[in-house]
């Protein structure tokens, strides 16, 4: 064995990727055998790579027995990641012997399988007698499967091959491209552990990838399927997000969105750890709202984050720009993330990830996702979005964090449809609308919700123009707002003049 000295805390041995770390609850414990298994395609070489390079980081000795893939292959895939296998892990590409090929053998009494699993078996161990390594993988059980021939003879062998490696203890990850038999669950009873990868195909969009841990003797893990991708450097592991693992002490103050009226409206402001709403129609200025929050928290000397579905950066920066919302100096002096987001490209687990991150590591306290719409996108099935949303949006309070989300509703006027409702997930709720007086049409907000403390149940008239956001003082002649076609049947006098108005 290698001559890495391994401490009460590593018990377990790394995978080298911190999200699958963080599902196994550690790693793999060491001296037993696992299986990782998946299609072609899903990444278990290159997990099986990263296991291996974590070990020799440490000193550690790997050993790849490859049966399927040619050490060439094999090194040109790493290289390919950017990954160097180094003098601490032996590749050892096992073929047949030839002399088993050849027609004396092939017309022998004996079944030319039976010789060579034997074989192979004989050469899987000398390999290991002369390496002592700490780390080894098997790629692929599917050889092996196909050279037992039957049920029974593979079961023996992988319990041949457990005991072998169990009393020489080392840490053993079995690939299985599960090529041969999907329902064979034979090395399921067997090994100590089971991952299992699957690739998904959208109708529209790249792949996405998951991961679910089946099996786990003696050890909690996180159960049920989390999202990964296969980048650049390796394999990325995004565990599914549990709001109730996290939690953090802050003060619950109201925060102001520096425009008087506006905060008048909300009973003075946004209180911190909680989740705003704004709702409304094409055009009636949602992402203005959302945004004139977000430069409030960095006139506040706040950090603050905003990803955005549905709206190219350079648009929005020059929009925002005459309306006294500079994003891009926000952004240059590290005030502000802002992040485009590719719905087809995107999956929700990587998603709540890059949240995360601004978060934890950037300490952003108000986060700003425009739009829900875009967010669906990206998970069509919408009771999972529910629950993602649920899950994120509960995250971000318990870490003192103000959220602000946008959902465009499908009409203008009318009766409008929201196309998925998470106005019960919210703790505040804007709705925008447009309204008809005196033969213009002109914009309304009012607050339809707000569990942590008291609104004005009024609606106000607001313009979008040069400085931003204009709100007027509560009109109270107002009928149909719950149809979604507001009618001023007052006088002209309360509203606001508009010869300044621009489009947003």
């Amino acid at each position: 064995m290698g001559e890495a000295i391994v401490t009460e805390g590593e018990k377990k041995a790394g995978t080298g990727i911190g999200g699958l770390d963080e599902i196994l609850g550690g790693g793999l414990s060491r001296g037993h055998v696992f299986l990782l298994e998946g299609s072609p395609g899903t990444g278990k070489t290159t997990i099986a790579l990263q296991f291996l390079l974590e070990g020799a980081a440490k000193g550690e000795t790997g050993l790849y027995i490859t049966l399927s893939e040619t050490e060439q292959e094999l090194r040109q895939g790493a290289a390919s990641h950017g990954l160097a296998i180094d003098e601490n892990i032996n590749v050892f590409e096992l073929v047949p012997p030839e002399s088993l090929l050849d027609d004396a053998h092939q017309q022998s009494l004996l079944y030319s399988s039976d010789l060579e699993l034997g074989e192979t078996t004989k050469m899987i161990f000398d390999m290991f007698e002369r390496v002592r390594p700490d780390r080894v993988v098997l790629d692929s059980l599917s050889e092996i499967r196909l050279l037992a021939q039957g049920s029974l003879r593979y079961r023996r062998q992988i319990l041949a091959l457990k005991h072998y490696f169990a009393r020489q203890g080392s840490t053993v990850l079995l690939l299985d491209d599960l090529t041969a038999d999907v329902l064979d669950k034979t090395v399921h009873s067997v090994v100590h552990g089971v991952v299992r990868l699957e690739e998904l195909a959208p109708d529209y969009g790249a792949e996405r990838r998951r991961l679910r841990v089946i099996k786990y003797r003696g050890q909690a893990f996180r159960g049920g399927y989390h999202d990964f991708a296969i980048r650049t450097g390796g394999v990325a592991v995004y565990p599914r997000l549990r709001a109730v693992e996290h939690h953090s002490e802050f003060d619950r103050r109201a925060v102001g969105s520096g425009n008087a009226e506006l905060d008048a409206l909300l009973g003075g402001g946004i209180e911190k750890g909680s989740s705003t709403l704004i709702i409304g129609p094409a055009g009636t200025g949602k992402s203005l709202f959302g945004l004139t929050f977000v430069g409030a928290a960095v006139a506040r000397g706040e950090k603050a984050a905003v990803f955005v579905f549905d709206e190219e950066l350079g648009l929005l920066f020059n929009r925002m720009k005459p309306l006294g919302i500079d994003l891009e100096e926000m952004r240059d002096d590290g005030s502000l993330h802002i992040e485009q987001l590719d719905a087809a490209e995107l999956s929700p687990g990587e998603f709540a990830h890059r949240v995360r991150q601004r978060v934890d590591f950037a300490q952003a306290k108000t986060v700003f996702i425009d739009s829900v719409n875009g967010y669906q996108a990206a998970m069509p099935e919408e009771n999972s979005l529910i629950l993602h949303m649920h899950e994120l949006l509960q995250y971000l309070n318990r870490q003192g964090v103000s959220t602000f989300l946008t959902v465009a509703q499908h009409g203008l006027v009318g009766d409008m449809k929201t196309p998925v409702d998470v106005t019960y997930l919210a703790d505040s709720v804007l709705l925008l609308r447009y309204f008809e007086a005196h033969g213009k049409v002109r914009r309304a907000v009012s607050v339809i919700k707000k569990r942590t403390g008291m609104h004005e149940g009024t609606i106000r008239e607001y313009t979008i123009s040069e400085g931003g956001l204009r709100l007027g003082a509560p009109l109270s002649e107002f009928q149909g707002v719950l149809r979604g076609v507001p009618t001023f049947m007052g006088a002209a006098r309360p509203l606001l003049d508009e010869r300044s108005e621009t489009n947003s």
